[in-house]
């Protein structure tokens, strides 16, 4: 397997932009002062409080700490405060978001977790984004002149939040070390907006606006919403993993029984989903995709004599098609999405036949199948892939595959 390539040059240029802007924004707030304490106080203890809510955050989720940023927004684009016009710049509310991540960070980094380099990045950058956009217009008494107080104002913090959320997804493309192309990451982010970024973003903007209206005493009840919808979202990614993990252990049911090799299932998940992001498949088609690459095989439990190596790729047309059947029939009885079910059983169909999942498993599991038959290295396993194009493994696919194994994607690694 490839080894990791280490943080990328463009996540290095992002921590070093948020720790410049960092730098300049304390140097700014220590020569000239705090603008309304009060203000900048509530709002850090705020974003301290959010942050700290990463504790329990599920591994991978893209925003653990969405109080914090709904915070960090409503600071950066509060404009008055009980009808009362507020004072502060924007280098202040990057000095009040860094301030609140030092604070919280220091619980979380005595137990050995907390926020990466890149998230702390993000946050200072988007939350200065927002702030660099917003508080000049402010300020200058643009805003006013242009919109005064009516709902006009509700729709430019709305413009401006989908910006800053435009500005994070780009900012994460740019952070994600993947080694994948940068427009199949940036189009993956874009996706992920629309998991609880919108909660998050209508929140700052409510914020900000219950602020203007009734002072500080609105921060607290409106953070409540954000919390309990934080908390269902929690619970809703907890019960995913569990479900993922009960369809792995049943995939590992071949490899117990002896039917399919060591990990042959966790490595035809891996890779597929990496074929299938390559070819911009992205949410719940790429979970479609990994449930049915790990229980591909769970139809060679039918067999009484086991295939060799578990290679099914080289039985004939109808066996591997009646073991596809088998397969997607054991599926349907366990409850899991009947699409998984369709792209089990479809596997062993011609390829213009098939689903685009059904296709990548397909090609996936053969060039498993064929590195491991003989030992044979991965450009022999590619070429006889493209050798059945014709009928069985479609062309874009292969490709596929060869440019996310020449990046150094997930390969086929045998033990024993």
């Amino acid at each position: 397997m490839t080894p990791a390539r280490g943080t990328p040059r463009a996540a290095l240029v992002v921590r070093a932009a948020a720790g410049a802007l960092a730098a300049v924004a304390l140097a700014h707030t220590l020569w000239n002062g705090v603008a309304q304490p009060g203000h900048a106080l509530a709002f850090g203890l705020l974003i301290t409080v959010g942050e700290l809510a990463r504790w329990g955050a599920v591994p991978g989720e893209r925003e653990p700490a969405p109080l914090g940023a709904a915070g960090a927004l409503a600071y950066a684009l509060l404009g008055r405060s009980a009808g009362q016009a507020t004072t502060h710049d924007a280098l202040q509310v990057v000095t009040v978001v860094v301030a609140a991540q030092l604070l919280a960070a220091v619980p979380h980094l005595a137990r050995g977790s907390g926020p990466g380099p890149d998230q702390a990045a993000r946050r200072v950058l988007a939350a200065g984004f927002a702030a660099v956009c917003f508080q000049p217009l402010h300020h200058s008494g643009l805003s006013d002149r242009w919109l005064g107080e009516g709902p006009y104002v509700a729709v430019l913090l709305l413009l401006l939040l989908v910006l800053t959320a435009l500005c994070d997804a780009v900012l994460a493309a740019l952070t994600a070390g993947t080694g994948r192309p940068y427009g199949p990451r940036l189009r993956d982010e874009l996706r992920a907006l629309s998991g609880i970024g919108p909660a998050v973003c209508a929140t700052g903007a409510v914020m900000a606006l219950g602020v203007a209206a009734a002072g500080l005493w609105a921060l607290p009840v409106l953070c409540v919403p954000l919390l309990l919808t934080q908390v269902s979202f929690r619970r809703y990614a907890a019960v995913r993993t569990t479900y993922r993990q009960t369809i792995a252990s049943l995939a590992r049911s071949t490899e117990i029984a002896g039917y399919t090799p060591h990990g042959h299932a966790r490595r035809v998940a891996d890779l597929s989903t990496a074929v299938g992001r390559e070819l911009g498949l992205g949410g719940p088609e790429l979970a479609v995709l990994e449930y049915a690459a790990l229980m591909h095989d769970i139809g060679q439990l039918s067999l009484v004599d086991p295939v060799p190596h578990g290679a099914t790729a080289a039985l004939p047309p109808d066996e591997q098609r009646r073991i596809a059947l088998l397969g997607g029939a054991v599926v349907r009885q366990t409850g899991v999405d009947p699409a998984v079910a369709v792209v089990v059983e479809r596997q062993a169909d011609p390829y213009r036949e098939q689903q685009t999942a059904a296709r990548i498993v397909r090609t996936v599991n053969a060039y498993d199948d064929l590195c491991g038959e003989g030992g044979k290295g991965s450009l022999r396993a590619l070429e006889q892939l493209r050798l059945g194009t014709g009928r069985d493994y479609q062309p874009q696919v292969v490709e596929a595959l060869a440019r996310v194994l020449a990046r150094g994607g997930p390969m086929p690694v045998r033990t024993g």
